[in-house]
């Protein structure tokens, strides 16, 4: 920060606070992008600076070159976006195979009686490990395609909403496989096992939900917003 005062140094603080919480998306991907803007503001400010303004108007019209904050969050909102929707996707291609192997456990340890509560358990179980499956291949997509694969092309405008309601599936799925195995542990004799299990369950719903949300609101503030056309 070349000969900023301590006025200066608190305009430049005060804009990236605006600009973090105007931000959604993970904290390391909004403190880069933050840290990137100021200092290119920083130094527009420097050079307004040194053609004679004093720091607080030199800083003034290095603001209304770069952008306010709320001119700058629509064009800046897309990279935390899909850092948020790798997030996702990762926290969906860790947890589906966990609640595949979930299935198999409630079926290899759950109740041996045919009833219709330990139909209806089976059949939940069986129904949240397709949607594991299908959720684990598009989080590997998601993964491909906003990783190495986005230096050559780019990554799909709805490809972070598309991420946030898989993960929101995955989520509901995992939130049945809880019941499921809740109640496969209420019927069984392998207690214990699947109670473990029921838990797991419940901590990766969490896990991936939250994100999920999260990955959602990041989608709704990047889209492009309608403009509307004056009648004539």
């Amino acid at each position: 920060m070349t000969a900023a005062g301590e006025g200066d140094t608190d305009l430049v603080r005060e804009y990236a606070d605006d600009l973090a919480a105007a931000l959604r998306g993970p904290a390391r991907a909004k403190a880069r992008m933050v840290e990137e803007l100021c200092g290119g503001l920083l130094d527009t400010t420097d050079a307004h600076a040194d053609r004679g303004l004093s720091r607080r108007h030199a800083f003034r019209a290095a603001v209304r070159e770069s952008g306010t904050v709320d001119e700058l969050v629509p064009g800046c909102q897309r990279e935390p976006t899909l850092a948020q929707a790798r997030h996702t996707a990762r926290s969906v291609a860790l947890t589906a195979p966990v609640l595949i192997a979930r299935w198999y456990l409630a079926g290899a340890h759950g109740p041996a009686s045919s009833g219709p509560v330990s139909r209806a358990a089976q059949l939940l179980a069986v129904n949240a490990a397709v949607v594991a499956v299908v959720a684990a291949l598009l989080a590997a997509a998601t993964l491909a395609a906003t990783g190495g694969l986005a230096r050559r092309l780019p990554a799909p405008r709805r490809l972070p909403l598309l991420v946030a309601w898989t993960g929101t599936t995955a989520g509901i799925a995992m939130a049945v496989t809880t019941l499921a195995l809740a109640t496969a542990a209420a019927l069984a004799e392998d207690r214990p096992l699947l109670a473990c299990a029921g838990v797991l369950a419940a901590a990766s719903h969490a896990v991936v939900a939250t994100s999920a949300r999260a990955c959602r609101r990041c989608a709704r503030q990047s889209a492009p917003k309608s403009r509307t056309v004056p009648a004539h």
